[in-house]
């Protein structure tokens, strides 16, 4: 499961993502409303926990602006203070709970579990590319009938290439949208799509990740080896 913290409080932020992480989740972290709505809509996530004092954007915004834009992702707001006022607001600009400072990290781990299993129930996106299927909520994936255990790094990069299917994709933008991190090895890149070329498509005999020389890769649908003419 992977869950955005948007948090400016550095060390609440990371000792969320060092509690999380402990229980199995995949965290990302944002200090910055801009920041956390910019990869809310890019990204995929299961739940977000959600401060409302931020700067650039308040947790009020950035909830409203990401129902605005379609996304159905659990919210759980956080906030230092726990009016009625804040709560109702939370709730109107479309968080799906809302939990006070300070609070008991017990709590906000069953809240969140709870979230994420109303999200599970409600969501059914699955991309499908080819007889590729990608169920985003389930995290798992298909070629065929056959299913394809992916590591959470193949199964992100995958992810991305099949929102963008048929297009190119430039290393770059891969850094920044999967590792979040322009400053990783570039050479990182193409040792996953190998891990995913072997997973995905040798074992089925399958070309469906290609390279496009000196710009990036593109994945394609692409006949099954029995329809090749």
């Amino acid at each position: 499961m992977r869950v955005l913290i948007v948090e400016d409080e550095v060390s609440m932020a990371n000792s969320l993502k060092a509690g999380l992480e402990a229980e199995g989740y995949l965290v990302d972290v944002s200090h910055d409303g801009l920041d956390g709505l910019w990869r809310a809509t890019e990204f995929e996530f299961d739940a977000i926990v959600l401060d409302i004092m931020l700067p650039g954007l308040n947790g009020f915004l950035v909830a409203e602006r990401l129902r605005e834009a379609g996304r159905e992702v659990p919210i759980l707001m956080l906030s230092a203070k726990d009016g009625d006022l804040d709560q109702a607001e939370a709730l109107d600009t479309g968080a799906d709970d809302f939990l006070g400072k300070p609070f008991s990290y017990p709590l906000l781990l069953a809240r969140l579990r709870a979230l994420i299993r109303r999200g599970s129930s409600r969501q059914s996106n699955v991309l499908t590319v080819g007889d590729l299927r990608i169920d985003l909520a389930a995290h798992r994936c298909w070629r065929g009938d056959t299913e394809v255990e992916l590591t959470p790094r193949e199964d992100a990069l995958l992810v991305y290439l099949a929102h963008r299917a048929g297009e190119v994709v430039s290393k770059t933008e891969l850094l920044r949208h999967v590792w979040l991190d322009e400053e990783t090895d570039p050479n990182a890149v193409e040792v996953y799509i190998g891990y995913l070329r072997r997973k995905i498509d040798a074992p089925f005999g399958r070309a469906s990740i290609e390279t496009v020389r000196g710009r990036g890769y593109r994945l394609v649908a692409g006949p099954a080896p029995n329809d090749a003419t």
